[in-house]
Protein backbone atom coordinates (compact mmCIF):
# COMPACT_ATOMS: atom_id res chain seq x y z
CA UNK A 1 0.00 0.00 0.00
CA UNK A 2 1.57 3.74 -0.85
CA UNK A 3 2.15 6.00 1.82
CA UNK A 4 -0.24 8.96 2.66
CA UNK A 5 -0.33 11.08 0.21
CA UNK A 6 1.77 9.11 -2.32
CA UNK A 7 0.24 8.04 -5.57
CA UNK A 8 -0.06 4.31 -6.09
CA UNK A 9 2.41 2.79 -8.22
CA UNK A 10 0.87 1.71 -11.41
CA UNK A 11 -2.31 4.72 -10.75
CA UNK A 12 -1.82 8.80 -11.45
CA UNK A 13 0.82 8.04 -14.11
CA UNK A 14 -1.30 5.86 -16.47
CA UNK A 15 -4.45 6.16 -18.98
CA UNK A 16 -6.72 4.54 -17.64
CA UNK A 17 -6.57 0.98 -15.84
CA UNK A 18 -9.22 -1.13 -17.70
CA UNK A 19 -6.81 -3.05 -19.68
CA UNK A 20 -3.88 -3.01 -16.66
CA UNK A 21 -6.45 -5.05 -14.48
CA UNK A 22 -5.54 -8.18 -12.96
CA UNK A 23 -7.92 -10.84 -13.09
CA UNK A 24 -10.13 -11.26 -10.03
CA UNK A 25 -11.50 -13.97 -8.01
CA UNK A 26 -14.61 -11.89 -6.58
CA UNK A 27 -17.55 -11.57 -8.62
CA UNK A 28 -21.14 -9.98 -7.90
CA UNK A 29 -24.02 -12.25 -8.50
CA UNK A 30 -25.81 -9.01 -9.88
CA UNK A 31 -23.74 -8.56 -12.61
CA UNK A 32 -23.97 -12.24 -14.10
CA UNK A 33 -27.94 -12.53 -13.52
CA UNK A 34 -29.01 -13.66 -16.55
CA UNK A 35 -32.59 -12.38 -15.89
CA UNK A 36 -33.71 -9.95 -18.22
CA UNK A 37 -34.95 -7.48 -15.86
CA UNK A 38 -32.14 -7.48 -13.90
CA UNK A 39 -30.14 -6.89 -16.64
CA UNK A 40 -32.07 -3.84 -18.20
CA UNK A 41 -31.59 -1.78 -14.36
CA UNK A 42 -28.06 -2.79 -14.01
CA UNK A 43 -27.31 -1.22 -17.84
CA UNK A 44 -29.45 1.60 -16.82
CA UNK A 45 -27.82 2.74 -13.74
CA UNK A 46 -24.07 2.49 -15.60
CA UNK A 47 -25.92 4.47 -18.01
CA UNK A 48 -26.49 6.94 -15.37
CA UNK A 49 -23.46 6.88 -13.83
CA UNK A 50 -21.76 7.24 -17.51
CA UNK A 51 -23.70 10.72 -17.49
CA UNK A 52 -22.91 12.36 -14.74
CA UNK A 53 -19.02 11.29 -15.50
CA UNK A 54 -19.58 12.81 -18.89
CA UNK A 55 -20.58 15.97 -17.29
CA UNK A 56 -17.60 16.13 -14.86
CA UNK A 57 -15.40 15.55 -17.63
CA UNK A 58 -12.48 14.39 -15.08
CA UNK A 59 -8.78 13.86 -15.93
CA UNK A 60 -8.23 11.59 -12.99
CA UNK A 61 -10.61 9.54 -10.72
CA UNK A 62 -10.35 7.01 -7.43
CA UNK A 63 -13.07 4.17 -7.69
CA UNK A 64 -13.20 3.33 -3.99
CA UNK A 65 -14.78 0.02 -3.31
CA UNK A 66 -14.25 -0.64 -6.86
CA UNK A 67 -15.54 -4.75 -6.65
CA UNK A 68 -14.36 -6.91 -9.19
CA UNK A 69 -13.97 -2.69 -11.40
CA UNK A 70 -17.26 -3.59 -13.19
CA UNK A 71 -17.41 0.05 -13.77
CA UNK A 72 -14.27 0.27 -16.02
CA UNK A 73 -15.48 -3.63 -17.49
CA UNK A 74 -18.52 -1.63 -18.96
CA UNK A 75 -16.30 0.98 -20.27
CA UNK A 76 -18.43 3.96 -18.21
CA UNK A 77 -15.48 6.05 -17.46
CA UNK A 78 -14.46 8.51 -20.22
CA UNK A 79 -11.78 7.63 -22.48
CA UNK A 80 -8.23 8.94 -21.55
CA UNK A 81 -9.36 9.65 -18.03
CA UNK A 82 -6.55 8.13 -15.57
CA UNK A 83 -8.09 5.90 -13.18
CA UNK A 84 -6.93 4.16 -9.76
CA UNK A 85 -8.97 1.17 -8.41
CA UNK A 86 -9.41 1.08 -4.69
CA UNK A 87 -10.48 -2.14 -2.48
CA UNK A 88 -9.86 -3.53 0.98
CA UNK A 89 -10.55 -6.63 -0.66
CA UNK A 90 -7.40 -8.35 -2.12
CA UNK A 91 -9.63 -11.09 -4.20
CA UNK A 92 -11.05 -7.19 -6.30
CA UNK A 93 -9.37 -5.74 -9.31
CA UNK A 94 -7.47 -2.74 -7.09
CA UNK A 95 -4.11 -2.30 -7.71
CA UNK A 96 -4.41 -0.24 -4.54
CA UNK A 97 -5.79 -1.90 -1.28
CA UNK A 98 -7.13 0.42 1.53
CA UNK A 99 -10.46 0.91 3.42
CA UNK A 100 -12.87 3.65 2.13
CA UNK A 101 -12.79 5.62 5.70
CA UNK A 102 -8.95 5.89 5.46
CA UNK A 103 -8.23 6.26 2.11
CA UNK A 104 -3.88 6.28 1.55
CA UNK A 105 -4.12 9.56 -0.29
CA UNK A 106 -3.64 13.04 0.00
CA UNK A 107 -6.35 15.91 0.25
CA UNK A 108 -7.93 16.64 -3.02
CA UNK A 109 -5.86 14.08 -4.62
CA UNK A 110 -8.40 13.21 -8.13
CA UNK A 111 -10.84 15.15 -9.92
CA UNK A 112 -13.66 12.66 -8.98
CA UNK A 113 -14.02 9.84 -6.22
CA UNK A 114 -16.99 7.81 -6.81
CA UNK A 115 -17.64 4.90 -4.85
CA UNK A 116 -20.75 2.32 -5.68
CA UNK A 117 -22.92 -0.15 -3.50
CA UNK A 118 -20.16 0.31 -0.40
CA UNK A 119 -22.15 2.72 1.86
CA UNK A 120 -24.40 0.61 3.11
CA UNK A 121 -22.45 -1.79 4.30
CA UNK A 122 -20.84 0.42 6.25
CA UNK A 123 -20.99 0.99 10.50
CA UNK A 124 -20.00 4.60 9.81
CA UNK A 125 -21.08 5.38 6.60
CA UNK A 126 -20.45 9.12 7.13
CA UNK A 127 -16.74 8.71 8.34
CA UNK A 128 -16.32 7.28 4.81
CA UNK A 129 -18.31 10.32 2.94
CA UNK A 130 -15.83 12.96 4.65
CA UNK A 131 -13.13 10.66 3.49
CA UNK A 132 -14.47 10.33 -0.15
CA UNK A 133 -15.03 13.85 0.13
CA UNK A 134 -11.39 15.15 1.21
CA UNK A 135 -9.56 13.31 -1.79
CA UNK A 136 -12.03 14.54 -4.31
CA UNK A 137 -11.08 17.86 -5.89
CA UNK A 138 -14.43 18.46 -7.82
CA UNK A 139 -17.32 15.69 -6.84
CA UNK A 140 -17.80 12.69 -5.20
CA UNK A 141 -20.46 10.05 -6.95
CA UNK A 142 -22.23 7.66 -4.75
CA UNK A 143 -24.49 4.67 -5.07
CA UNK A 144 -26.68 2.97 -2.73
CA UNK A 145 -29.95 0.59 -2.41
CA UNK A 146 -32.87 3.06 -3.03
CA UNK A 147 -34.84 1.32 -0.06
CA UNK A 148 -37.50 0.17 0.33
CA UNK A 149 -38.02 -0.67 -3.07
CA UNK A 150 -34.80 -2.62 -3.05
CA UNK A 151 -36.19 -5.08 -0.54
CA UNK A 152 -39.03 -5.14 -2.28
CA UNK A 153 -37.33 -6.25 -5.39
CA UNK A 154 -35.37 -8.95 -3.92
CA UNK A 155 -38.76 -10.48 -2.04
CA UNK A 156 -40.68 -10.52 -5.60
CA UNK A 157 -37.46 -12.29 -7.02
CA UNK A 158 -37.76 -14.82 -3.63
CA UNK A 159 -33.93 -13.53 -2.90
CA UNK A 160 -33.04 -12.82 1.18
CA UNK A 161 -36.50 -13.95 2.19
CA UNK A 162 -35.68 -14.34 6.41
CA UNK A 163 -34.45 -11.13 6.21
CA UNK A 164 -37.84 -9.91 4.36
CA UNK A 165 -35.66 -8.93 1.22
CA UNK A 166 -32.74 -7.46 3.24
CA UNK A 167 -29.21 -8.52 1.81
CA UNK A 168 -27.53 -9.46 5.35
CA UNK A 169 -24.68 -7.32 4.88
CA UNK A 170 -26.42 -4.22 3.85
CA UNK A 171 -27.04 -2.22 7.15
CA UNK A 172 -27.64 0.29 6.36
CA UNK A 173 -30.99 1.80 4.25
CA UNK A 174 -32.12 5.32 2.79
CA UNK A 175 -34.60 6.58 0.47
CA UNK A 176 -34.40 9.34 -1.95
CA UNK A 177 -34.55 12.17 0.87
CA UNK A 178 -33.18 10.57 3.74
CA UNK A 179 -29.75 9.74 1.48
CA UNK A 180 -30.28 13.43 0.29
CA UNK A 181 -30.19 14.61 3.71
CA UNK A 182 -27.13 12.33 5.10
CA UNK A 183 -24.90 13.42 2.44
CA UNK A 184 -25.90 16.77 3.13
CA UNK A 185 -24.34 17.10 6.06
CA UNK A 186 -20.65 16.24 4.79
CA UNK A 187 -20.60 17.47 1.37
CA UNK A 188 -21.24 21.08 -0.13
CA UNK A 189 -24.29 20.22 -2.55
CA UNK A 190 -26.00 17.06 -3.28
CA UNK A 191 -27.81 16.14 -6.80
CA UNK A 192 -30.12 13.13 -6.58
CA UNK A 193 -30.05 10.54 -9.65
CA UNK A 194 -32.57 8.14 -9.42
CA UNK A 195 -31.76 4.90 -10.89
CA UNK A 196 -34.29 2.84 -9.24
CA UNK A 197 -33.30 0.07 -7.73
CA UNK A 198 -30.41 2.44 -7.02
CA UNK A 199 -30.11 5.92 -5.87
CA UNK A 200 -26.91 7.74 -7.23
CA UNK A 201 -25.77 11.06 -5.89
CA UNK A 202 -23.30 13.88 -7.22
CA UNK A 203 -22.16 15.63 -4.41
CA UNK A 204 -19.26 18.49 -4.51
CA UNK A 205 -17.30 18.49 -1.32
CA UNK A 206 -16.94 21.06 1.08
CA UNK A 207 -14.35 23.38 1.02
CA UNK A 208 -13.08 25.56 4.43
Amino acid sequence: MPRHGAAPEGGLGGRSEARARRPTALKQEKYHDTNPVVGFVIRRFFERIGGVLGELRPETLLDAGCGEGEMLRRQVVPAGVRTVLLDRNADSAARVLGSVDALPFASQSFDVVTCFEVLEHLQDPARAVRELARVARRAVVVSVPYEPWFRIGNVLRGKHLSGFGNHPEHVQHWSLRSFEKFLGAATAEVRIIEAFPWIIACCLPKRP
